[in-house]
C-alpha cells in the first residue's frame, strides 16, 4: 500500500499520453524508493497539445500500471506547473533519468497525431456508412 510518510519519487508532467516511455521512465523511478508520486499538469484542453483531461490520463496511467503496480503509486492532479524553485539543503534531489536511446525517441506528438488519424478515419467511415 502506497504510504505517504516514506520517501517517494515524484514524476511531474502532462502525460499527453501516458505511454511507453513514461512506462520505462516509472519503472526506473520505482527503483529508488519503491513508490512514485505521478503529478498530472492541469493542462487538459489548453491547447492542441494537450486534448486530454486529468481523468482520461489519470486511466491510461492506471490501465499501463495495474495491477503489477498496486499500491506502489498514486496518481494526483496538481496546478500547470511549469517552474520548481527550492532552498538550500532542502532534503530532496532533483535529477534527471537518463533512458535509452529507443525510449528517449518515443513521441507523444506523434502518438496524438496517429491518434488523431485513427479518429479521422472512423469518423468518415461513421459518415459513408449507411444507417440501419
Amino acid at each position: 500500500m502506497f504510504d505517504p510518510k516514506k520517501p517517494t519519487v515524484q514524476m511531474l508532467g502532462r502525460w499527453q499520453p501516458f505511454h511507453d516511455g513514461h512506462l520505462a521512465l516509472f519503472k526506473e523511478a520505482l527503483k529508488k524508493t519503491g513508490q512514485v508520486c505521478i503529478m498530472v499538469r492541469d493542462t487538459g484542453g489548453t491547447d492542441d497539445s494537450n486534448p486530454f483531461d486529468f481523468d482520461f490520463v489519470k486511466e491510461k496511467i492506471e490501465e499501463a500500471l495495474l495491477p503489477e503496480y498496486e499500491g506502489k503509486f498514486i496518481v494526483q492532479l496538481v496546478p500547470n506547473i511549469t517552474n520548481i524553485s527550492y532552498g538550500r539543503g532542502v532534503g530532496y534531489a532533483i535529477e534527471e533519468i537518463v533512458l535509452p536511446e529507443e525510449v528517449q525517441k518515443i513521441s507523444a506528438t506523434n502518438i496524438r497525431a496517429k491518434m488523431k488519424e485513427v479518429a479521422k478515419d472512423i469518423i468518415d467511415a461513421t459518415a459513408n456508412s449507411p444507417l440501419d
